[in-house]
């Protein structure tokens, strides 16, 4: 049944891999991988009442994850919708793509330390589509994103779900973990930045912002922008002041900025308020792509509960000696295999009595979980999040992106090597 189990993911992860050549959408891959995987747990595990204590507090964390989602899209399609990202995109007048490629760098990489890499992106990805309208041109600056907001969420303990792990868990401490990886994931960034600015060439044709002119005031423009992204900001602060999980401060953004846009319709016209409701905001969300998070987490967290991941972590560890080719391995497996369980397996394996805090160990494994993912766009949150806001192809990313991505992975390991 365990071999079974192995197999139903592979079909699925396959399934969610040739999603456009078999034209099946990858989230009912994703669904079916994930119900399936759960039915066969039931079966390898006699202790129903063990399975389902553990199937609730899987659920539980996935169901963080998914409001998290669900309130960081809602309040950037609600800033969207007042044209507020117009106020940023007016700002950034060059048409050169070579500029705008090292500007969308820059911004992304520090924009994710401040809030966190999947944050990031929705943001970014929003951006772009209202800035490039070439879909071939954006698409790469969208690859660039996710290594932008990967490498910029591994130096931060708020900016990658694993580093705030290891900095929770006192693998790593703020200070250290900021000063030590913050030039390798730079590195991380410039190294595939720097590639693809030879790859692309010319202008893009100038932005057309008139049309959203007069449709709603220019105040209620930046009073919505000003409390999005600002809430946004506030959520990381949120958590460190009150260690509650991130979706509860998410969903407080939300709430206020619902409230706020609530009194800001309150007496206008119906016709106005139709178009500016949040509910509005509500209907373009991305479902498809938040029932694709459900089904892939519920996969990968099956293959945790019968001990698949900690099987696979210690037969690396009795294989590989070596503490930086194994850790620079399980970065590249987190590309494959979602970074959170294999982190969660390497702090079981090694704990704190073998790598005391602030342990290169524990620096690398940070930088090689957060950035490693890059290589895949189904390899991390932010690669997911762009693939189902754009409809990315998961070969057009491997064929134009992943090499990218792999040369800034192993630049930044280099760097953190000769650093140390």
């Amino acid at each position: 049944m365990l071999i079974l189990l192995i197999i139903v993911f592979v079909v699925g992860y396959l399934g969610i891999v040739l999603e456009h050549s078999i034209s099946i959408n990858k989230s009912s891959s994703a669904l079916l991988t994930g119900a399936l995987s759960w039915t066969l747990v039931s079966i390898i595990i006699e202790d129903k009442h063990l399975v389902n204590e553990e199937l609730m507090h899987h659920v539980g964390e996935i169901a963080g994850i998914v409001f998290f989602l669900m309130g960081a899209m809602t309040i950037v399609e609600l800033v969207d919708t007042y044209h507020g990202f117009d106020i940023i995109t007016s700002k950034i007048t060059t048409t050169n793509k070579r500029t705008l490629l090292w500007i969308i760098a820059v911004i992304t990489f520090i924009l994710s330390a401040i809030l966190d890499n999947l944050t990031t992106t929705i943001v970014m990805v929003t951006l772009l589509k209202k800035m490039v309208e070439i879909r071939n041109t954006r698409l790469m600056y969208v690859g660039l994103v996710v290594i932008a907001a990967n490498a910029g969420g591994a130096w931060s303990p708020m900016g990658d779900v694993t580093t705030t792990m290891l900095w929770i868990g006192g693998q790593l401490s703020a200070t250290h973990v900021m000063t030590s990886l913050f030039l390798p994931s730079l590195v991380c960034l410039i190294v595939p930045t720097l590639i693809m600015s030879f790859q692309i060439k010319g202008k893009l044709p100038p932005q057309s912002l008139e049309d959203n002119k007069g449709k709603n005031s220019e105040f209620e423009r930046r009073l919505i922008l000003l409390i999005g992204i600002g809430g946004l900001v506030f959520v990381p602060v949120f958590k460190y002041f009150t260690h509650l999980p991130p979706f509860v401060g998410m969903l407080l953004v939300l709430g206020v900025l619902w409230l706020i846009t609530e009194l800001l319709l309150k007496n206008k016209e119906e016709e106005y308020k139709a178009k500016f409701s949040i509910m509005t905001a509500l209907t373009k969300m991305d479902l498809p792509s938040l029932l694709f998070f459900v089904g892939i987490l519920l996969a990968v967290l099956s293959l945790q509960t019968v001990g698949v991941l900690g099987s696979l972590a210690s037969w690396l560890d009795g294989k590989i000696q070596n503490e930086t080719s194994l850790v620079t391995l399980i970065g590249l497996l987190s590309s494959i295999i979602d970074n959170v369980p294999l982190v969660a397996a390497a702090i079981g394996m090694y704990p704190l009595a073998n790598f005391p805090t602030d342990h290169s160990f524990w620096d690398l494994l940070a930088y090689c979980a957060g950035t490693g993912g890059s290589t895949l766009i189904i390899g991390s949150a932010a690669g997911v999040a762009a693939m189902g806001i754009e409809s990315i192809p998961f070969f057009w990313y491997l064929r134009r992106i992943s090499l990218l991505a792999l040369l800034g992975y192993f630049a930044g390991i280099l760097v953190y090597i000769i650093q140390n």
